[in-house]
C-alpha cells in the first residue's frame, strides 16, 4: 500500500486543492496573509500524513506526525472561518469546507487510535 491510497491522504489532498482554487478569488491584499496561511496549513495535512506513513514502523513517530496533521487540519478550519467572516466565501462553501475538514479529522483520529491497522507495531 502507498500513502496515496490512504483515505485520509486522498481527502486531505482533495480539500487542499479545493482550497487552492477557492483562495484564488481572495483579494490581492490577502496574498501574503490569509491566502498563504490557508494554503500552507491545508497542504500540511496531507504532507504530514505521508510523513507519518513513512514512519509507521515506529508507533510514537507515526502518531506524532498524525498529531501534527490533525493540528494543521484544525488550523485550516480557523483560516476557513476567517475567510467566511471576511466574506471571501459564502456560508454554503464554508459549511462544505468545514464538513470535509471534520471528516478528515475523524480519519486521522482513527489512524492515531489504530496504528496497527496501518503497519505500525
Amino acid at each position: 500500500m502507498r500513502f496515496q491510497d490512504l483515505m485520509a491522504y486522498k481527502k486531505s489532498f482533495a480539500l487542499a486543492m479545493r482550497i487552492f482554487e477557492i483562495s484564488k478569488t481572495f483579494p490581492r491584499e490577502e496574498r501574503y496573509s490569509l491566502t498563504d496561511q490557508i494554503r500552507r496549513s491545508s497542504r500540511s495535512v496531507s504532507a504530514n500524513i505521508a510523513e507519518s506513513y513513512a514512519m509507521r514502523l515506529y508507533p510514537k513517530y507515526f502518531i506524532n506526525k498524525l498529531t501534527d496533521s490533525d493540528a494543521e487540519n484544525l488550523e485550516t478550519q480557523v483560516w476557513v472561518e476567517y475567510a467566511m467572516e471576511c466574506q471571501y466565501v459564502n456560508n454554503e462553501i464554508f459549511e462544505e469546507l468545514i464538513g470535509e475538514s471534520r471528516e478528515i479529522g475523524k480519519l486521522i483520529y482513527f489512524m492515531i487510535n489504530n496504528p496497527d491497522k496501518f503497519g505500525s507495531k
